[in-house]
């Protein structure tokens, strides 16, 4: 499901600003965007992100984050190098009959000072990104179940497309064996064949019958669409347990096609697994 949300906290020269994006995945898929400096909270935010709501989708989590603080950093000036530069400098000064270089030219010079980023205290940055994250994953939720109630309607009416379907089916199906003898009665009448052992033609049709029977897949058809709907009333994560219950609707619709004698069944069939393509799509975005 998609998604966005941001938090932003300051505290102590220590600023952090946490951007989650989510978009449509079958898994929780993380991808982490960490300043250098914050690489070890990457387990720590994974640990959030499993212990939250969010369970299926691609997750990326961006930081951005500045310190400050005068203890941020660490300068360092090689003493050595930079009297051995200064020796040199000032022979060659003067050997070239010229002014000897600047304190600041000879550091430029020299690359004697340097400056590195000092360790984060952990403790104190992972207090304040906690707080950062419950920010942005409470924005994130809003647009999620912002989302999940278009999506709530939207799979509702495809499903009631497919549950519209069966009922033609259904409505349909007890009419196949007589609409089969009427047709055989009318190719042995092609046939002249007027001496037709009608308990033969009897036989025939209860054949058909019995191979065209689609009440048990009608019946489990019921039972999926009631337990998909149910789904909607659930807490927790529901998006796995209805991908399943799409797969075995499949399942009984591609029975159902496959003893079809009918067109206009066989045409249900296809507009049914048209309509269950797209459930299957949308509820890829369900968690």
């Amino acid at each position: 499901m998609t998604g966005f949300g941001s938090g932003h906290q300051s505290r102590d020269g220590r600023d952090i600003v946490l951007e989650l994006k989510s978009v449509n995945h079958r898994y929780l898929d993380l991808n982490f965007r960490l300043p250098k400096p914050l690489i070890f909270a990457e387990d720590p935010l994974r640990q959030w992100i499993r212990e939250s709501a969010v369970k299926r989708g691609h997750l990326e989590v961006t930081i951005v984050y500045r310190n400050a603080r005068a203890d941020a950093r660490i300068i360092t000036l090689d003493r050595e190098l930079l009297e051995l530069t200064a020796r040199e400098t000032r022979e060659a000064a003067g050997a070239l009959n010229m002014s000897s270089p600047t304190l600041y030219e000879l550091i430029k010079l020299s690359d004697a000072l340097t400056v590195t980023q000092a360790d984060e205290d952990a403790d104190e940055v992972l207090a304040l990104l906690q707080e950062t994250f419950r920010e942005a994953l409470a924005a994130l939720q809003i647009m999620r179940e912002r989302e999940g109630k278009a999506l709530q309607a939207d799979l509702t009416a495809n499903l009631q497309a497919v549950k519209f379907a069966a009922e033609q089916i259904a409505a349909i199906a007890p009419a196949v064996p007589q609409e089969y003898r009427e047709r055989l009665q009318t190719r042995l009448n092609e046939w002249n064949a007027d001496i037709a052992d009608p308990v033969r033609i009897a036989q025939e049709v209860a054949l058909l019958a019995d191979k065209c029977a689609i009440d048990e897949e009608l019946s489990r058809l019921q039972s999926h669409f009631l337990q998909f709907e149910a789904c909607f009333a659930q807490d927790g994560e529901t998006g796995r347990r209805m991908d399943f219950l799409l797969q075995e609707m499949n399942r009984e619709i591609n029975t159902i096609g496959s003893k079809a004698s009918h067109a206009e069944i066989t045409r249900c069939v296809v507009d049914m697994k048209s309509v269950l393509e797209k459930l299957r799509e949308q509820v890829q975005n369900v968690e």
